[in-house]
């Protein structure tokens, strides 16, 4: 599979350069994925990380959901993988499949996508438990391009760890 990435539009109007960004850096984590078996993906790093390409996918699947399902949506769901709420839960991919954890993170994405379309503006605010205070769907825009930025970097050396590629 080849992912197709767009890149973010020069000028742009604040939600939709913020939305270009956010998908920018999904299709970039996805783009590390590319033409890897299971195995591959869920290589580790080196010890004792246990951080890997798949968890990394998983990882991001539980981010979209919590900040968006949960925190804007108010929707009282658990995490995919984690009835106790612990994001690390998700990196432990040893047995997990490419198809288990893309068919998650792509319907959390999906359910994004809508919540952000159908919020009124950037300025929408939602009770965010975690710090007691609200936030708003710009910060929650802004936090996930920078969780994805943060983590594609990491994609970056696993991926070359893996078979050599490197770039964008």
């Amino acid at each position: 599979m080849t992912t197709e990435r767009i890149g973010p539009p020069p000028t742009a109007g604040e939600r939709e350069m913020l939305r270009s960004y956010l998908d920018f850096h999904r299709a970039t984590l996805a783009m590390k994925t590319d033409g890897l078996s299971d195995e591959d993906l869920r290589r580790r790093s080196m010890p004792p990380s246990t951080l890997t390409l798949l968890g990394l996918v998983r990882h991001m699947a539980e981010v979209e959901r919590a900040w968006f399902r949960r925190v804007f949506n108010g929707e009282d769901i658990p995490l995919v993988w984690s009835d106790e709420g612990d994001f690390q839960a998700a990196y432990d991919a040893r047995t997990a499949t490419r198809a288990e954890a893309f068919t998650a993170w792509r319907a959390e994405i999906e359910h994004a996508r809508r919540i952000e379309a159908e919020a009124e503006s950037l300025d929408v605010t939602a009770y965010a438990v975690r710090w007691e205070e609200e936030v708003s769907l710009r910060m929650v825009m802004l936090h996930l391009i920078h969780e994805y930025a943060r983590h594609n970097g990491h994609a970056d050396f696993l991926r070359e760890a893996i078979d050599g590629t490197v770039g964008a």
